[in-house]
């Protein structure tokens, strides 16, 4: 009984922590943040932008891999026509890893003499492509993103103005998703609420993650990556802290990416992001870390990471504890939130009309998702190709 106890109260903690306790948290101290820097605001009328915004523009390598992307490229090219950056300043890096579509045909029609073309003669993977495009890159300030991604027209100056600032190391954009009635009901949801976290751990000044659609950095930050890496969104981040530099969240460099149109689709992108988690896990826990940032890489992600697990324990604890109310009302609304999120799996396509009615079988996926990365890292799987989910 006292271990059953002690297991239910533990795992109930972290879990509560993990999506009540933490963005609470977050939420008092990045408005204390903000009520300081209003303060000294209006004591000192000092531009509350980066002072080191460099003038001119810096010239920037914008690196962009492909595989098979030719039903998206059109509109890439487009996209990066009508960005509001200096021609002039602006290199373009396409890295096509071995694709076996019109990819390569499209890429070899563009006669820009600003847009460089690598074609890899064999799929090998999203982070061996970045480490060939950036070695071949020309300049100091690196700009990714993926084959898909839309920005906004300014997005690359409002990466780049934090540059002037000799600490700034990254910069990582804000990626909205064009979502299908599914996702949008799903993953819209649960996206938001990861923006806002993102956007007052960056207040704290603990970004931990970028956006692989949209982020920049100085050249060396750049870590070579090992060709298996699955989460390069999290390992470069951590890298550039390990040299000492700044990590920061710019919300209005924005950019477009598609969602998956399904929770299934999710799902697989989800066990890819785990199993590349729990492989880089020694690694990151060995990043130095002030105390806030420590609490935030615990809080918002090494929970996240474990939660399947604590979820099983929350659940095989307070049935071993059926006989005390407590316990038996907590697995009772543990059953009635499984039984919602199996009516969304079997009903998901007449459910997709109502508000919230899959969110449930959305986080059970995500959760479950993490659970089958653990298995696949135990097993020592290896995947160091990607492709878009569906």
């Amino acid at each position: 009984m006292i271990v059953a106890e002690f297991t239910f109260w533990t795992c109930l903690f972290l879990v509560a922590h993990t999506y009540l306790l933490y963005p609470l948290f977050l939420v008092l101290a990045s408005t204390l943040v903000q009520v300081g820097r209003d303060w000294r605001y209006l004591r000192t009328r000092q531009e509350r932008r980066s002072r080191f915004a460099p003038d001119p523009l810096p010239s920037v390598s914008l690196i962009v891999p492909a595989y098979n992307e030719d039903a998206r490229l059109p509109d890439k090219l487009a996209n990066l026509r009508a960005l509001d950056y200096p021609r002039d300043r602006l290199e373009v890096i396409f890295v096509s890893d071995g694709s076996t579509d019109r990819t390569n045909e499209i890429l070899r029609a563009i006669k820009d003499p600003a847009v460089e073309k690598l074609f890899l003669p064999t799929r090998s993977g999203k982070c061996n492509a970045l480490n060939r495009a950036v070695a071949a890159a020309r300049h100091d300030i690196l700009v990714f993103s993926d084959a898909a991604t839309l920005f906004a027209p300014d997005a690359g100056r409002k990466l780049v103005r934090h540059f002037g600032d000799p600490r700034t190391g990254m910069v990582c954009g804000a990626l909205e998703f064009e979502a299908t009635l599914e996702s949008r009901k799903t993953e819209g949801v649960y996206w938001g609420y990861e923006g806002m976290l993102r956007l007052m751990e960056a207040r704290l000044g603990v970004t931990l993650v970028a956006s692989g659609a949209i982020y920049a950095l100085r050249r060396s930050c750049y870590p070579v990556l090992p060709a298996d890496t699955l989460t390069e969104d999290l390992v470069v981040p951590l890298a550039v802290r390990r040299l000492g530099f700044r990590v920061l969240y710019e919300p209005e460099a924005r950019a477009i990416d598609f969602a998956a149109s399904s929770v299934a689709g999710e799902f697989t992108r989800r066990v890819r992001v785990a199993t590349g988690s729990f492989r880089s896990l020694r690694d990151l826990v060995r990043t130095p870390m002030d105390a806030l940032t420590a609490f935030a890489f615990f809080s918002h992600k090494i929970l996240r990471w474990v939660l399947p697990f604590l979820l099983l324990g929350l659940l095989a604890s307070s049935a071993a504890l059926w006989e005390q109310p407590l316990y038996r009302a907590v697995l009772i609304a543990q059953v009635l939130f499984y039984a919602w999120a199996g009516f969304g799996f079997l009903g998901r396509r007449r459910m997709q009309g109502i508000r919230y009615a899959l969110f449930a079988y959305y986080l059970l996926a995500i959760h479950l998702a993490y659970l089958v990365g653990f298995l696949h890292f135990l097993g020592g799987r290896r995947e160091a190709t990607w492709q878009r989910v569906a």
